[in-house]
């Protein structure tokens, strides 16, 4: 894997990492459309509800429930694909994962504003790890404060990418609509969540600076930032 650094962010990058290790993503992208109960949560923005431009599903193990936008996420169970894919992530990186975050996007047209995944129910101790399978899309980077350029990761199909602590201390990240992108991508963030912590609201927690609130950031509504994107 390519390791990418900066000033209180580090990445590690594989190219084609589940090919590599033995996964056939065209028929693990059909298995997950069909496996996958997948939503389209609305969320409360400035008084309005807004449906999120994406898909999603949260699986976790028990106790790893969590709540945003004034609604409690209901937990999912493994399906056997992705706890393969769990146990194959584990054994690789040496860290228990217990929650999973999926987010399908249908076209170009879904996509994510800038946030950061720091939570209070997350171990900001343990890292992040991302799996993309579908068309490849621009994952972007930009401090939290002046003095980096931001940056971009293209993600390619069976591409991992881990963010390391202290990432989510001090950058942001964006998966913005790319208009000429007609298939679709699906991405399994693995996380490890504080059981204790997890129904804590993270709906009115705000980012740095002029970033989105976590619920805006879902809602695809994203202020215009201080720092060029």
């Amino acid at each position: 894997m390519i390791t990418i650094e900066r000033p209180g962010l580090r990445l590690h990058h594989g190219s084609a990492w589940l090919q590599a290790h033995g996964v056939e993503t065209a028929a693990l992208r059909q298995c997950l459309v069909q496996e996958i109960p997948w939503e389209q949560p609305l969320v409360r923005v400035f008084g309005k509800q807004h449906p999120t431009p994406r898909l999603t599903c949260w699986m976790a193990d028990p106790g790893c429930s969590y709540r945003y936008s004034g609604q409690v996420q209901p937990i999912t169970p493994w399906t056997p694909s992705v706890q393969a894919l769990r146990d194959l992530l584990e054994h690789e990186l040496g860290v228990r994962f217990n929650s999973l975050l999926l987010n399908r996007y249908r076209s170009g047209a879904d996509r994510m504003g800038w946030h950061a995944d720091d939570e209070p129910e997350l171990d900001n101790n343990a890292p992040i790890a991302s799996l993309s399978v579908g068309v490849p899309r621009d994952l972007r980077f930009r401090p939290r404060s002046a003095g980096e350029a931001p940056f971009s990761v293209c993600l390619d199909d069976g591409d991992l990418l881990v963010m390391d602590p202290p990432t989510q201390a001090h950058w942001q990240h964006a998966l913005p609509a790319r208009a000429r992108v007609k298939t679709e991508r699906i991405n399994l963030t693995f996380r490890r969540i504080q059981p204790r912590t997890a129904m804590q609201s993270i709906s009115t927690r705000a980012a740095f600076g002029s970033a989105a609130t976590s619920t805006q950031a879902r809602a695809g509504e994203t202020p215009s930032p201080k720092t060029s994107a």
